[in-house]
């Protein structure tokens, strides 16, 4: 693909991360397009077959809170490299990344409320504006906010889970079954209804955003700004900087014990043991999974090293370098195929359908993602919100030769 000879060398890893972080997205968020008890901590009474349990015990295991925290990681990389393009080309930097953060925001907003709830854009953009605020900041103290950021989240839900086990006679599981028996039939009537339920939900999964994944999202972005700092990327110095944020400096007790803590996460989601338990696992699993996704990062660079692993750096790191239109188009084609805009699929398609509908769509965007970079310097969507950050029109089109 001549796409690849257009960036420098050393962001194609990036890129390729980015795009293997789409896919473990795009298999968590499809889980929420096709089951509107996606989440909720209750089963789906329609599909609790031991194969849907066992896919959705691998998908939770495997990718749930995990490529979120990729993806955040990489956007404070991102946010050096874009720190250093503002310097040299004499520019702001500020008043640029300002411009960057509200076009994201307007892109969130509108993705929340036309296609999917749980958008991370809009909570992206409003912690770039802390991540703008913290830019100063020394290594150690940005490492340090990471781990408190991480580790108080974890803590604050551990202790709720404590306190829902110690007063709580019964669990929501009723309650919540009728919510979501209703939320799935107004995603299936019409696009003004997807839209209205959209409205009526969006306070409260903001909130779960915010007190989930807002706190360590903002610690990967702060453990990203070190890293692009320091260019871990551009040479060799992604091995030893990953490797003394694993436990003990030893990446295998890293992946051990985020395994440890998605393994318990999944199955007390399978069992269901109710609302105490739950969040008791939750906890252990924000504790943990950066532990996990280092892993993945560790794992993945190590492949791009080697002969064999050129093939997976070629065909993820067009997606990579498009991700924000892959993106929204995920959502799109899944809105398209599992609400009232389209299909109206919703509660129809069992978990292993899901997952294969996820793999197909991600294909296809490799396939696509490769083409378009062929012919265009940009994503659709990157291309706008680069006009908007520099406040001028950049070139689509690629340059002859």
């Amino acid at each position: 693909m001549t796409a690849l000879s257009s960036p420098p060398a050393r962001l194609l890893h990036l890129d390729a991360l980015r795009g293997f972080a789409l896919l473990g997205i795009l298999l968590v968020n499809i889980g929420a397009f096709a089951s509107a008890f996606f989440g909720l901590g209750v089963g789906d009474p329609q599909f609790a077959g031991p194969l849907d349990r066992a896919v959705r015990w691998a998908v939770a295991l495997l990718f749930e809170t995990k490529f979120y925290l990729l993806f955040s990681f990489l956007f404070g990389y991102s946010f050096s490299l874009q720190m250093d393009s503002a310097e040299r080309a004499g520019k702001a930097f500020v008043p640029r990344m300002r411009r960057r953060l509200l076009g994201l925001l307007l892109l969130g907003l509108a993705h929340a409320v036309l296609l999917y709830l749980g958008d991370i854009l809009s909570t992206y953009a409003l912690l770039g504006l802390v991540l703008l605020a913290l830019r100063g900041c020394a290594d150690g103290q940005l490492q340090r906010w990471a781990r408190r950021l991480i580790g108080l989240t974890a803590l604050a839900w551990a202790l709720l889970g404590l306190l829902l086990l110690m007063t709580s006679s019964g669990g929501f599981a009723p309650e919540l079954q009728a919510q979501a028996l209703a939320a799935q039939q107004a995603y299936v009537e019409s696009p003004a209804s997807v839209v209205a339920q959209h409205l009526r939900e969006l306070p409260s999964t903001l909130g779960v955003v915010w007190l989930v994944q807002a706190p360590c999202a903002l610690a990967m972005f702060l453990l990203g700004r070190l890293a692009g700092g320091r260019r871990w990327f551009e040479g060799e110095g992604w091995r030893e900087g990953l490797r003394q944020w694993a436990p003990r400096g030893r990446p295998a007790l890293g992946l051990a014990l985020g395994l440890l803590g998605s393994v318990c996460y999944a199955s007390v989601a399978a069992m269901a043991l109710g609302d105490g338990w739950t969040l008791l696992a939750l906890a252990l699993d924000l504790l943990t999974a950066p532990f996990l996704t280092l892993s993945y990062v560790l794992g993945l660079m190590a492949l791009f090293q080697r002969p064999a692993g050129a093939r997976w750096l070629a065909w993820l790191a067009p997606a990579g370098r498009m991700a924000l239109s892959n993106y929204l188009l995920q959502s799109l084609v899944c809105a398209l195929i599992f609400t009232a805009y389209g299909l109206g699929l919703m509660g129809q398609v069992a978990p292993l359908g899901g997952v294969l509908i996820a793999l197909a769509l991600f294909a296809a965007q490799l396939c696509l993602s490769g083409w378009w970079l062929d012919r265009f310097a940009y994503g659709p969507v990157e291309w706008l919100l680069r006009a908007l950050t520099l406040a001028s029109w950049p070139r689509m089109r690629k340059q002859a030769g």
